[in-house]
């Protein structure tokens, strides 16, 4: 019951303004003196003594403000075993609590920080890639897990093909050695760390000491210094290569005319003579030591890619008074690191160079061009595998014993995993339903799904699934069957979200948790023991999971998490360690997934677990805005962010909810073209 109690009390403070002091006093007592209040002090929260608190002095922490929303309107308190209030009373305490947010709101500036950040390897691979035009990434970049090798990406069609060959560069990286895809002699992209819960452009995490700016000097002069480096650049002649029989003293000259051209497109923004007159001067340095044209530039351009104009990714300087929209060239380049994760092109810098950008016609419809652009396949490779966390696909060891048929054999005599098959499926129905404009709800429950015959075969049991390591064919298939298909009931979640001998519901339950509802739970404690044996022992013994579980969250320091996710975990449990359908388990006892979501909708399977999520729809589309206005921001958000939420799901719900609507509404939303809380509010209010 952690934290239910203090939201429910301060929920009932806030509709006290309403209905009395009287009616609050009943409420509670009705709600939470039986635990809280007579007798006995559960949490150290003494609701007696608390009544007597001033009602607004609920505002001074607007987080719990926030929390008490979430926690009202998903039906979290009061806990299930106690006396529920009518959902007109639920509604009535969450229009209250929402009132008194938007109110405060108004008069606070400040609440949101928008740090600076530097880009991520995956940004920087990009930026490197185009500022240069490059034919190749500049290092090896397994973050490109869907390799389209038949040309099926092209987003400005609206339709993906129904039959497309792709590769996993993520788990196959062994049929990529030797194809020539990457520049030798690049130096190893300094180490960043993952963000818990979020994505790997926190800008939090993102930080730089001396010693890594050492690194990326180095890494800088080993792009520009590979041997390869003039055969695939696309700018070695425009920039690196002196016109012929230009005369040494017009050198210089050129020199400055060629850097002013670089250092915009590296800079992202129109340079000042100052700013290009460093670097022409560390180019003359070469240049006059006798160094040829090439090497003098090289060593200017070099150093321009160590600049914190050209690492960073500015956010513009929050304001503690009145809003301020970001400067164009700054929200040139938040937008093209959102959409494209890379430096903005030709047509946005222009746009921001005429102060036109920040403009919410143009600024949408350059939203628009890009995602209908192919650099809208950098997108489709970093947010949903963060999103979904399948990347714990490639640490997966499903029991050699049990399922031998997971590894497989390629013609080269390396051992390959289903898994490269399996972490396609969900980030091709990703890909479809942004390309295609499908509404979000089709992540969850869609019509159709994308599978290879090794596939096919894993969920079908067929016996006629092809090995296919290379260029792997993906068919677009119906689905009539609600166990299968979308972003939860796919085989590379619940192969990730399993041990190597059994199903893990808690863990299951934590990822749905985090993934689909945006509302992740605690860490658990380092020292829970791990359940001991399999579901087959513990058949034996007359227990299923469910039974062993209850027993564990007897505890209550467990079960404040445990009563939230497993539920969830268990709606999933007819799918092995391997995502295979099951009925019962190896010890031959039935699988039960009953459950109620959000304690208003009950459901028997895993058809109308789909259906509780999508009578839910308005907080999936808050939690997944939330997953892609974090994204955008690079940056956790906070309780200054929820006007610009409050927008983005009103304005896309009233489209159905399709994806580019959503991207649109993010792009357009006040948390992205102004710096602080109050900017927020102000735009938020303003309905498009």
């Amino acid at each position: 019951m952690r934290m239910s109690i203090p939201i429910l009390f301060a929920a009932m403070m806030i509709a006290a303004t309403v209905g009395g002091e009287e009616t609050l006093r009943s409420q509670m007592k009705t709600h939470c003196f039986r635990c809280h209040g007579q007798g006995k002090v559960h949490g150290k929260v003494n609701l007696a003594e608390a009544f007597a608190t001033e009602t607004r002095g609920l505002v001074s922490d607007l987080d719990l403000i926030e929390k008490m929303i979430e926690a009202l309107a998903g039906g979290e308190m009061p806990p299930e075993e106690e006396k529920q209030p009518t959902e007109k009373q639920r509604k009535a305490w969450v229009t209250q609590l929402k009132d008194l947010l938007r109110t405060e709101l108004r008069t606070r500036t400040g609440i949101t920080r928008v740090p600076i950040r530097r880009m991520n390897r995956f940004e920087y691979n990009n930026a490197v890639k185009d500022l240069f035009q490059l034919a190749r990434d500049p290092f090896a970049l397994p973050e490109r897990t869907v390799r389209d090798i038949g040309g099926y990406f092209k987003p400005a069609t609206g339709k993906v093909p129904g039959t497309v060959v792709v590769g996993n560069r993520a788990m196959g990286k062994s049929q990529f050695i030797g194809l020539g895809n990457t520049l030798p002699g690049v130096a190893a992209f300094p180490k960043d760390n993952r963000a818990e819960h979020g994505f790997d452009n926190r800008g939090d995490h993102l930080t730089m000491s001396p010693v890594l700016m050492e690194s990326f000097f180095a890494l800088s002069q080993s792009i520009v210094n590979s041997p390869e480096f003039p055969l695939h650049s696309g700018l070695w002649k425009p920039i690196f290569v002196a016109p012929d029989g230009m005369p040494a003293e017009r050198l210089a000259a050129e020199g400055k005319r060629r850097l002013k051209v670089f250092l915009r497109r590296a800079f992202r923004r129109d340079v000042t003579e100052e700013i290009a007159g460093r670097y022409h001067r560390h180019f003359l340095q070469h240049l006059k030591a006798g160094k040829t044209f090439a090497h003098s530039m090289k060593a200017a351009v070099s150093a321009a890619m160590v600049s914190p104009r050209f690492l960073y990714i500015y956010s513009g300087s929050v304001q503690n008074d009145n809003p301020k929209t970001r400067n164009d060239f700054e929200l040139a380049s938040r937008l093209s690191f959102f959409l494209w994760k890379t430096i903005p092109d030709e047509k946005l810098l222009n746009l921001a160079s005429q102060g036109r950008l920040r403009d919410p016609n143009v600024l949408s419809e350059q939203a628009d061009r890009m995602m209908n652009d192919r650099r809208l396949k950098n997108f489709c490779d970093s947010f949903p595998l963060q999103w979904l966390q399948l990347d714990q696909l490639v640490g997966a060891v499903p029991d050699v014993g049990r399922h031998r048929d997971y590894y497989f054999g390629g013609a080269n005599g390396k051992i390959y995993l289903v898994g490269m098959h399996m972490m396609i499926e969900p980030l091709l129905l990703f890909e479809t339903v942004l390309i295609e404009n499908q509404p979000i709800e089709k992540l969850i429950d869609p019509d159709f799904t994308y599978q290879s015959a090794l596939l096919k075969d894993w969920y079908h049991k067929t016996g006629k699934g092809r090995v296919e390591v290379i260029d792997i064919k993906f068919r677009r298939v119906p689905i009539t069957d609600r166990r299968w298909g979308g972003v939860i009931t796919n085989a590379a979640v619940m192969t990730m979200t399993s041990s190597p001998v059994r199903t893990k519901p808690s863990t299951r339950g934590a990822w749905l948790a985090t993934a689909i509802f945006n509302d992740p739970p605690q860490p658990p404690p380092a020292d829970v023991p791990e359940i001991e044996g399999d579901d087959q022992k513990l058949g034996q013994e007359g227990l299923t999971l469910r039974d062993v579980l209850k027993q564990h969250i007897s505890n209550p320091e467990c079960a404040a998490c445990h009563t939230k996710i497993d539920p969830l975990g268990f709606a999933l449990e007819n799918y092995d360690p391997v995502g295979r359908w099951r009925d019962t388990y190896r010890g031959g006892l039935a699988i039960d997934n009953r459950g109620k979501l959000f304690n208003r909708h009950e459901f028997a399977d895993i058809g109308g677990f789909k259906a509780a999520i999508l009578a839910e729809n308005d907080r999936f589309a808050r939690a997944f805005a939330s997953h892609l206005l974090s994204f955008a921001l690079g940056r956790k958000l906070d309780v200054g962010d929820r006007p610009s939420l409050d927008n983005i799901v009103t304005n896309a719900m009233t489209d159905d909810s399709r994806f580019r609507t959503m991207i649109r509404e993010v792009v357009l939303s006040s948390a992205f073209t102004n710096t602080n809380g109050r900017g927020h509010f102000v735009a938020a209010e303003k309905q498009r």
